[in-house]
C-alpha cells in the first residue's frame, strides 16, 4: 500500500510499504480521509519527544472497516468508522482513576504506532467508534481535534454565564470556540496577531476579537468586563511568556486550560493564583470524548466542515505540508482524501 512516512527528522517521502492485517482484538480499516495536524508538523521536525522513528503518521482519520480480527463483535466489514487515537493500558494510576489520556504506558496513534497517513490502517477495536447514520467520513476525520477542544472545555468546567477568552486563532482556538459554543457559552473572546483569523473565528462563533498587535489584551479585558476579568481561559497560542498576563486577566476563582508543550519556563507569580485561588489544568489529546463530539456532529451543533480550507491527495500531502508551514494565514484544516 501507499503511505506518508517520516523516516527521522526532516527526513519524509511516500512510501510502498506492506499492508497491515487485523490481529486479534483488532480492526484494519481502509482509510478515507485524514487531517494533517500542527503536531504531524512537529514530528516531521523533531519536536515531538515522543515519536518513534520510522512513522507512518497521521492521528486524526475516517475510514471503512475492511476486515476484523478474532473476538471483535461491534463493528463488521463495511462500517464507517473514525479511530480514536489514544490507546491506555487501563491498568495504571492514571487509568484507574479514569483519566486514560495520561496513561503511564500511553500509546498514540501517529507518534508511537503507525497512523491514518496510508491506504490502510490497523487499529484496536476499543478505538474504533461506528459513526452514527447522519454523520459523514469526511466529519468524522475531523472529530479528533475538537475532541482536544472538549477536553480543554471540560478541564475547565465551565457554568452557566461564563464568559471565555481563548489565546490563538490556529487551529484548536478555532476548535474551542466552536464547541464553546455548542456548548452554550454566550461570550467568547479571542485574541490572535492575524487579522484573517480572527475573521473566521468571528464566523464560526466568536462575539469579540483582540488582535494583540494593536490593542493590548489586558486593557481590553478590564474594559469590557469592568475590571473583573474573566472565568475561563484557553491557552491555544502556547507561549509560555503569556502566563503572566493570562493570571492578571482571570478573575477570581477563575480556570485556565493550558494546551502547548513547550519546555521553555513561564513566569509564575504565585500571589496571583493564591488571591483569586485560581485553578490551572493542563489538558492532553482527549480523555474518551470522541462520543461526545460525535454527538454534537449528528445534532448539528457542531460543523467540522468550515474548518477545511484545502483538500488534497495523498500524493499531494508534501505540498500540503508544505502550504501549512509557509502559509499558516492561509490554512486551517488541510484534508487529505485518499479517493483522490
Amino acid at each position: 500500500m501507499k503511505a506518508f512516512q517520516v523516516a527521522n527528522v526532516n527526513d519524509y517521502a511516500l512510501i510502498d510499504t506492506k499492508q497491515p492485517v487485523a490481529e486479534a482484538g483488532e480492526v484494519l480499516i481502509k482509510t478515507a480521509f485524514a487531517g494533517i495536524c500542527g503536531s504531524d508538523l512537529h514530528i516531521i521536525h523533531g519536536q515531538n519527544p515522543f515519536v518513534q522513528f520510522p512513522r507512518i503518521t497521521g492521528h486524526e482519520f475516517s475510514g471503512v472497516v475492511a476486515a476484523v480480527g478474532e473476538g471483535v463483535t461491534h463493528v463488521k466489514i463495511g462500517d464507517k468508522v473514525c479511530v480514536d487515537p489514544v490507546i491506555s493500558c487501563g491498568e495504571c494510576y492514571a487509568c484507574r482513576a479514569g483519566r486514560f489520556n495520561v496513561c503511564a504506558k500511553l500509546q498514540v496513534f501517529g507518534v508511537h504506532r503507525n497512523g491514518g497517513f496510508g491506504e490502510f490502517t490497523s487499529a484496536p477495536a476499543s478505538n474504533v467508534l461506528v459513526l452514527p447514520d447522519n454523520v459523514t467520513l469526511e466529519q468524522a476525520a475531523l472529530v479528533e481535534p475538537y475532541s482536544i477542544a472538549t477536553n480543554v472545555l471540560s478541564r475547565m468546567a465551565p457554568i452557566p454565564g461564563d464568559t471565555l477568552l481563548v489565546y490563538g486563532a490556529g487551529v484548536i482556538g478555532l476548535t474551542i470556540v466552536q464547541v464553546a459554543k455548542a456548548m452554550g457559552i454566550e461570550r467568547i473572546i479571542v485574541t490572535d496577531i492575524v487579522d484573517e483569523r480572527l475573521e473566521t473565528a468571528k464566523s464560526l462563533g466568536a462575539t469579540d476579537v483582540i488582535n494583540s498587535r494593536t490593542h493590548k489584551v489586558e486593557d481590553c479585558i478590564r474594559e469590557w468586563t469592568n475590571g473583573e476579568g474573566v472565568p475561563l481561559i484557553a491557552d491555544a497560542a502556547c507561549i509560555p511568556a503569556l502566563l503572566p498576563e493570562i493570571l492578571r486577566i482571570a478573575c477570581p476563582a477563575g480556570r485556565i486550560g493550558l494546551l502547548g508543550f513547550s519546555t521553555t519556563p513561564s513566569d509564575l507569580a504565585q500571589i496571583e493564583v493564591i488571591k483569586k485561588e485560581l485553578t490551572i489544568v493542563g489538558s492532553r489529546l482527549n480523555n474518551r470524548r470522541f462520543p461526545q463530539v460525535l454527538e454534537m456532529i449528528a445534532s448539528g451543533r457542531l460543523d467540522p466542515l468550515a474548518l477545511i480550507s484545502h483538500r488534497i491527495a495523498l500524493n499531494d500531502i508534501g505540498d500540503g505540508i508544505q502550504l501549512m508551514e509557509n502559509h499558516p494565514e492561509l490554512t486551517r484544516k488541510v484534508l487529505v482524501e485518499m479517493s483522490k
